[in-house]
């Protein structure tokens, strides 16, 4: 018996894209295949980056009234950074597209998403650990590290491509379908998670509070995923990253 859905068809109102949302939470199952992109599923996009900002906004006020109540969050490492146009181009554009790449874009549960990943993982280990072994003749260490990274990714992405090519598409491979509630919430758990880096001053139950909009961001970027496709998913995480990134430029500037 198949535990993943078929492509459920487009809701035509906020709320029925929110309820559905909400329905999916409940009971996260993969659709055989995402939607894909149209007119239809932008919209239905569109309507999911507004229950984004719905959500923000309201953590937004409850942390507001926490630091009325004299609470007083760790600095974010963020707040540092002298902004540029390649810092933004980074958080805004870069970020978003590597961590849907780790995060989400095998949630489709399909063969080749998943053997895509797999050699992306295994060819940038594998590369980055044999060329940082055995040198590639740069003096400073740092760029020998960069440079073995960077050769990895390039080997990773390579080799990923090559899975993509050659392993058949299907539908969700059926173990995955079946323990996808889990995998689904482990990607959001650990897209929080990886965000707790961000905060300085060393670990505090309080960091937990603060990774909450993460939390609920993954929930949002990975129902986007299986019910309309990767590019739903990164479309989001770009708007919702650059649109708080302005916000913060635009407090910092009336605080300062």
């Amino acid at each position: 018996m198949m535990t993943y859905s078929s492509t459920l068809p487009v809701a035509h109102s906020l709320t029925g894209e929110w309820r559905r949302f909400a329905v999916f939470l409940r009971r996260p199952r993969p659709p055989a295949k995402a939607a894909g992109f149209s007119r239809k599923t932008l919209l239905a996009t569109g309507r999911l980056l507004l229950l984004d900002y719905a959500v923000m906004a309201l953590l937004m006020a409850i942390g507001g009234l926490a630091m009325l109540g004299g609470v007083e969050f760790p600095d974010n490492e963020l707040e540092g950074i002298d902004w540029n146009l390649g810092w933004v181009a980074l958080v805004v554009l870069a970020a978003p597209l590597y961590e849907e790449l780790a995060f989400r874009s095998w949630l489709s549960g399909r063969g080749a998403h998943l053997a895509a990943v797999g050699a992306f993982i295994a060819g940038f280990v594998l590369t980055t650990v044999i060329a940082g072994g055995v040198g590639l003749g740069l003096a400073d260490p740092v760029q020998e590290v960069g440079a073995a990274g960077g050769l990895g990714v390039v080997v990773g992405a390579v080799l990923a491509l090559l899975a993509l090519w050659r392993v058949p598409q299907g539908p969700p491979l059926r173990w995955f379908a079946t323990l996808f509630p889990l995998f689904f919430w482990a990607s959001a758990l650990l897209f929080a998670s990886i965000h707790l880096f961000n905060y300085t001053g060393g670990f505090s139950p309080l960091l937990l509070a603060l990774v909450v909009p993460q939390l609920i961001a993954g929930t949002i970027f990975g129902y986007a995923r299986v019910q309309y496709g990767l590019w739903s998913a990164i479309l989001l995480h770009v708007l919702h990253n650059g649109t708080a990134l302005t916000l913060a430029l635009l407090t910092a500037d009336l605080m300062g």
